[in-house]
């Protein structure tokens, strides 16, 4: 048998070697971020996307062993564990074929062949199959038994019957096959339940749907499924052939037959088995092998579905940041008046406000006044305003701001409010900010974003952010294990300032957790700074085994080493000495010396410990110590005047910001409270596998409107500029949108529509609508 490394190492395409020594890492306690960048010469440089599919496989494959174990002992112990059987057991790739291989010998509720069984009538079906020849109401004749509950042939017949239907569908190799083949030639079916129309409006692209299996894309297995939950679709899995005419056995009963020897050769017996193996595939076989179906179209979805989620994700919290500059947050609103909050270069709260320029107390005048006062009085250079209700009118607020302080040369940037009100609620609000109402704490998480998006978003939990598809309908605990994961990789990326970086970012540091993070918070405001990552050592629980798992990770500036801010481990600091001693100089000035560093051989600074991918990492940390991985900071600018649906005509252009990425393509925020879709056939002038090769969640881009659908507040967009927007194209397909969020939510990062759309039907007359014939045209074109 294949050993779980040799596996690993073949699906991933390294050396077994590679995986032997990145499973004992972890296994070792070793943390992903950590393997990944300070242990390359062991696993031969695995990444940290590598590494977590490494894991992800390490934990299916044991748990596949263990249940292994357990099948081969279940059966053993009923005596009946034969060499081929037990090959056959060592020899299963997946669980599904483990389980296929078990079904026979699983203890079960009673069966009607078993109860045909204790009444003898396993030798007639034996006998039948094996000797066609023999008519069956003769043989059946000679096992009738009253006393066992067999009155007649015809009873002994049907007993016959139910253990051959029951020896068909435990034939581990025949279901096998007969799945794989449903799989490849099957379709999924959907039909509106009656009387659902109107309830289920937005299911109205599966009304009546027919997609075959193999080609479904995840967003629209998942729409399926939530149709069928809502009780507004009837789902089905079809394959040609599966209900074949009586006398006429369609492929799959073929199969069946063929498996077992039954043919119609016009034999005395061929007749009843023929109905037998027909009987097996209708009541047994295709039974289990569709819902064995649905289950895999599930799970291949939801890993989808948690893949987009996890790379949107990604790039939310690698998001370009700000930097430390004075900041003033805007929550819109209108009744309650926009809160605002002024937060210093270290994201300090030093004032809020709360004023009331909309309607109804139209206070405009007041609060401009006041607002630029607190720009004034903390010198501030941004504004940052959530995108949420009110938020364009809160913008022009802000450039009045602008126009009255232009000293200040601040500038004013729309900002996500994904997941303010989540935060301002929770308890980690409630222990930063415990002097501030809640509703000013939305404004103070909204400036602190701008600042750093990966300091502020990590405090918030990643589902409340809602950049995913059909969240709601993946399992809790695969969605938290990725985005969790997520979550730490992006941290460990960046790396965390020891001193100022909150117990929430401590806690994601690699090897760290909410515990050990609240202790070295607690250890800097009992001692004051941390001067340098030896101090760590003095943290209460925090041991060698974390220090060396952590301290990397964590940055000290201006300390009393300056490699304490670099990512340079502290093991390597005396790669570091031998290097200044061959260069004959200080640290002081070697760090940032380009010019010096390029000469260095890192062939020369290699041992046994050390080789050259590490060496060389620490070249390049000390051409740019604590180099920060994400991009420069820059933002959209929203045309003034188009503030509305009704603002928007097609053939303008316009700056956005991409909100959300889809398999079918991206969302972008335009400034009109609504986001636009550009589909994947309008994203490039190439043919694209993904929109995830051309864009990425955050990411600022110009867009040409090609449609607007006022009542059903759709824009159709295209990242082509010189596009034709005036003639219809038939083609394409609308995509279902991403899901509604929970009421409780704020609008998710860089904005995301709430409701999702379904797919169109194939079998029933094209939608229409002007995003449906935008997207005609934009499928159109892309076949050119």
């Amino acid at each position: 048998m294949t050993s779980v490394n040799a596996i690993i190492a073949k699906e991933i395409g390294v050396r077994e070697a590679q995986v032997a020594a990145a499973v004992t890492l972890l296994d070792g306690g070793a943390t992903v971020p950590f393997v990944a960048r300070y242990r390359k010469e062991a696993t031969g440089s695995l990444d940290d996307a590598q590494l977590r599919t490494l894991a992800e496989r390490l934990g299916y494959l044991r748990d596949l062993e263990d249940r292994r174990a357990t099948v081969r002992e279940a059966i053993d112990a009923q005596g009946k564990l034969t060499a081929d059987l037990s090959s056959a057991i060592a020899a299963a790739e997946t669980k599904a074929r483990l389980e296929d291989i078990y079904r026979p010998y699983k203890t079960k509720r009673r069966t009607k062949a078993q109860t045909a069984r204790e009444a003898g009538l396993g030798p007639l079906a034996e006998a039948l199959l094996a000797n066609p020849s023999q008519a069956p109401a003769a043989v059946a004749a000679r096992f009738v038994a009253v006393d066992k509950g067999v009155p007649d042939a015809e009873a002994a017949l049907e007993g016959a019957r139910h253990i051959l239907i029951e020896r068909f569908a435990e034939d581990a190799d025949l279901v096998g096959r007969l799945r794989e083949e449903f799989w490849r030639a099957g379709s999924a079916v959907s039909k509106v339940r009656k009387g659902k129309e109107a309830a289920g409006a937005k299911f109205a692209d599966y009304f009546d749907w027919s997609e075959r299996l193999a080609r479904m894309p995840s967003h629209r297995i998942l729409a399926l499924f939530r149709g069928e939950k809502e009780e507004i679709l009837d789902l089905d899995l079809a394959a040609e052939g599966e209900e074949a005419p009586a006398g006429q056995p369609g492929p799959f009963e073929t199969a069946v037959a063929h498996r077992h020897g039954v043919a119609d050769r016009g034999r005395p017996g061929d007749r009843w088995l023929l109905e037998t193996v027909r009987a097996a595939w209708r009541t047994k076989l295709r039974t289990g092998i569709k819902a064995d179906l649905r289950t895999r179209l599930f799970e291949w979805a939801e890993d989808e579905a948690v893949k987009v989620f996890a790379g949107n994700l990604k790039d939310l919290l690698l998001a370009a940041p700000a930097g430390g500059r004075a900041t003033l947050g805007l929550d819109p609103g209108y009744r309650n008046g926009v809160k605002a909050a002024v937060v210093d270069r270290t994201g300090k709260v030093v004032a809020v406000e709360t004023t009331y320029p909309h309607e109804p107390q139209r206070r405009w005048r007041e609060a401009v006044q006041t607002l630029a006062r607190l720009c004034r009085q903390h010198k501030v250079e941004l504004i940052a305003i959530g995108n949420g209700t009110a938020s364009r009118e809160t913008d022009k607020l802000a450039t009045e701001i602008l126009a009255a302080e232009p000293d200040l040369k601040m500038a004013k940037v729309t900002v996500s409010e994904a997941g303010a009100s989540v935060y301002s609620a929770s308890e980690i609000a409630s222990r930063e900010l415990p002097d501030l109402d809640v509703s000013h704490r939305g404004a103070v998480s909204i400036a602190r974003r701008l600042q750093d998006p990966l300091a502020e978003l990590v405090k918030i939990d990643p589902k409340s952010i809602g950049v995913g598809q059909y969240q709601h309908d993946i399992a809790e605990g695969k969605l938290t294990r990725s985005l969790d994961a997520t979550v730490e990789d992006a941290v460990n990326a960046v790396g965390v300032d020891v001193n100022t970086a909150s117990p929430a970012l401590l806690a994601q540091v690699s090897g760290l957790g909410a515990s050990l993070a609240g202790n070295i918070v607690a250890h800097r405001d009992a001692n004051g700074p941390f001067r340098t990552r030896t101090d760590l050592k003095k943290v209460a629980g925090l041991g060698p085994k974390t220090f060396e798992l952590a301290a990397g990770f964590l940055r000290i500036q201006d300390g009393e080493n300056p490699l304490d801010a670099s990512g340079v481990h502290p093991e390597a600091y005396p790669v570091v000495r031998r290097i200044l001693e061959a260069t004959k100089s200080d640290i002081r000035r070697l760090i940032g010396n380009g010019a010096v560093l390029q000469t260095v051989a890192p062939e020369r600074f290699a041992d046994a410990r050390f080789g050259l991918p590490t060496v060389r990492d620490i070249l390049a940390e000390l051409e740019k110590p604590g180099r920060d991985p994400r991009p420069a900071f820059r933002t959209a600018t929203f045309q003034e005047g188009v503030e509305t649906l009704s603002d928007l005509k097609p053939g303008m252009q316009l700056e956005g910001v991409v909100t959300n990425v889809a398999a079918f393509g991206a969302f972008v925020d335009i400034g009109v409270h609504q986001d636009g879709l550009v589909h994947i056939s309008a994203m490039a002038r190439r043919r694209i596998a993904s929109p995830s090769e051309v864009v990425k969640a955050g990411d600022v881009v110009r867009v040409l409107v090609l449609s607007v659908d006022v009542p059903r507040k759709r824009i159709g967009l295209s990242m082509r500029l010189d596009d034709p927007i005036d003639r219809p194209t038939p083609g394409a397909r609308p995509e279902p949108r991403p899901e509604p969020r929970p009421k409780d939510h704020r609008p998710p990062p860089r904005p995301q529509p709430s409701g999702s759309r379904p797919e169109p039907s194939s079998s029933r007359p094209e939608p229409s609508g002007a995003l449906a014939d935008a997207l005609r045209r934009a499928a159109e074109r892309g076949k050119r």
